[in-house]
């Protein structure tokens, strides 16, 4: 290695040693890992802009709402104390791809971040069946400034107060905001809007003079069954805010896009916590793949790839079950980079246990193309259900524990063997399955021609209720949206038997 070889030297960059170093990366990114990225776009930006960053869930812009002044409170009082670092980058899914990395990063952290965000989570976002299938990367940033835009003008019109009211109840209601089963097509944000925002001034303009020409407001369809009801709205309904922005008799047609707003913004967030164990598992293997070439062909030295390995490491270090800093669940950095790695030591230098366990990829002698088809094509629930081998679940000393609540003492009923593997690795695949993170909740059924209560069901077991101080607070919010009572009721999913209700009713007007 000599010395006009390197990309850099030391700690130091500038813009130059930037563009060496992206143009280097993006060679053997292209060239010899096949990576397909949207185009790039490097912003280096201050440590208290990357908390600007957070405070806006990573978007280079957002609207205005006091959530996120107090999040980044948050995250600088952590910061500034030392109980928390800033995160080297931070990367958009859009197109093109915007990456941030932050200027006080060394050169090697930079050419690090830049293989990780620009190409790694980049071939992500890009090929990815979840995000082809649910976002539009040309169009979030249009659409994000269209949104800042918006509800700026609502505050100048309705006032601060009456446009924070109304996005406090969306955003209480966001994870209940998005379509999850069935008709997916690429949320194209921009033609979206139009398209919505026209359909809804004419189901507007339908409405009012129906509600106009029928005595006493109430249309003339009163002995329908309640099946026809519900056949005519739609239900049942499992994307609140939809409906609610659709067919809730009080809102004005401000109030309805901001909900809209909110909906189609925790829409476009819908993939991420979906894949994320994938995402940082491919962005860490490429990162270190990246690096490890430019070092093998001298165009690092050794001093930067001991920082690259030092970095690494620190990222995919996984604490023990029982260790202060543990936690519930696995680092996705540690296990998705092991899981990548592994996958590679499989297609190149199985064993016999391999073989048996992965007999369409064992051997393949094709490593990276093996990642780049799962890259595209699972989830985390399925890529651990496909992929997780034993010799991961060894590497991570994996067991699974049975909590009988009527037994005294824990089980421990999988272990390592072939049963115990298999279930491990079905378990840990259940809980990255999105079902079990949000409860299913669902409009069941409104006369919007009676007292217009608005009914909701959760569908659940027994033993599994929700909160009842949170179920409230909660309905309070679609109550105030919604304009009228609303009753919950927890349902045994199994006998249909009414376990709980909650019942909320708007505020005084």
């Amino acid at each position: 290695m000599t010395e006009n070889h390197l990309l850099y030297e030391g700690a130091d960059w500038d813009f130059p040693t930037i563009q060496r170093s992206y143009d280097a990366i993006e060679k053997i990114a292209c060239e010899e890992l096949g990576l397909e990225v949207y185009p790039n776009r490097i912003e280096i930006i201050t440590a208290e802009q990357m908390l600007d960053v957070y405070t806006a869930h990573g978007m280079p812009l957002t609207y205005r709402h006091w959530s996120y002044g107090k999040r980044f409170l948050q995250h600088e009082q952590s910061y500034k104390r030392g109980y928390s670092s800033l995160a080297y980058e931070v990367v958009i899914n859009s197109n093109p791809c915007i990456s941030y990395l932050m200027e006080e990063n060394t050169a090697t952290m930079q050419a690090l971040v830049i293989a990780h965000a620009a190409f790694g989570h980049n071939h992500f976002f890009r090929n990815n069946h979840l995000f082809r299938q649910w976002t539009e990367a040309s169009a979030i940033i249009d659409y994000l400034e269209f949104a800042r835009g918006y509800i700026a003008s609502c505050e100048d019109q309705h006032g601060a107060a009456a446009v924070e009211r109304v996005i406090d109840a969306a955003h209480a209601l966001s994870r209940h905001g998005v379509h999850r089963h069935g008709g997916a097509r690429p949320l194209n944000l921009k033609v979206d809007q139009k398209r919505e925002r026209e359909r809804r001034e004419h189901d507007e303009r339908v409405f009012d003079d129906l509600w106009r020409t029928v005595p006493g407001g109430k249309p003339k369809h009163t002995s329908d069954s309640a099946s026809d009801r519900r056949r005519r709205l739609g239900l049942p309904e499992e994307n609140l805010l939809y409906f609610i922005e659709k067919v809730a008799p009080r809102l004005q047609s401000w109030q309805r896009e901001i909900i809209r707003i909110v909906r189609l913004i925790a829409q476009y967030f819908y993939p991420q916590p979906q894949a994320k164990l994938m995402n940082e598992g491919c962005a860490t293997w490429v990162h270190q793949r990246i690096m490890q070439r430019l070092h093998e062909t001298g165009q690092i030295n050794d001093a930067a790839f001991l920082e690259v390995l030092h970095s690494t490491s620190n990222v995919i270090y996984q604490p023990d079950f029982d260790s202060p800093g543990g936690g519930p669940g696995f680092n996705p950095y540690a296990l998705g980079y092991a899981m990548m790695t592994d996958i590679a030591r499989v297609c190149a230098n199985p064993t016999e246990e391999d073989r048996r366990w992965f007999p369409d990829i064992a051997g393949n002698g094709d490593p990276v193309g093996t990642l780049r088809y799962a890259w595209a094509n699972f989830r985390d629930e399925s890529f651990v259900l496909q992929y997780l081998s034993p010799a991961v679940i060894r590497q991570f000393r994996m067991f699974r524990l049975l909590d009988d609540t009527a037994d005294s003492a824990l089980v421990v009923d999988a272990i390592h063997d072939d049963a115990g593997y298999r279930a491990v690795r079905r378990s840990l695949a259940a809980s990255y399955d999105p079902a079990l993170h949000d409860a299913d909740v669902q409009v069941v059924d409104v006369d919007l021609a009676g007292d217009r209560k608005l009914l909701l069901q959760h569908r659940t077991k027994p033993g599994e209720l929700l909160s009842t101080r949170d179920a409230e607070a909660t309905l309070r919010h679609v109550a105030f949206l919604w304009g009228y009572e609303v009753r919950l009721q927890e349902v045994d999913t199994e006998t249909e038997a009414i376990l709980s209700t909650h019942t909320a009713n708007p505020p005084p007007t």
